[in-house]
């Protein structure tokens, strides 16, 4: 099983399926995610796909994901 550290080419993450979701802009300005193989996630920039990708745990995504929908990050795109 590969490990990948922050900042790693999106190309070299092979096998990765990038989702993006149903609320992304038709322009192309969001973000795709893919589960590592390990259980974490990678978070590339869909206007780069060949650039960086951000390597979060799964527990980081769990935690990031709950408090989006807990509201915690609304007051930041009022």
């Amino acid at each position: 099983m590969q490990q990948f550290d922050n900042g790693v080419s999106a190309d070299l993450i092979e096998g990765a399926v990038w989702r993006k979701s149903k609320r992304s802009a038709p322009g192309g300005d969001c973000v795709e995610v893919a589960e590592l193989a390990d259980g974490g996630f990678a978070v590339r920039n869909s206007r780069d796909p060949h650039g960086p990708a951000l390597i979060y745990t799964r527990a980081e995504m769990v935690a990031f994901v709950g408090g989006a929908k807990d509201g915690d990050f609304d007051a930041m795109v009022a």
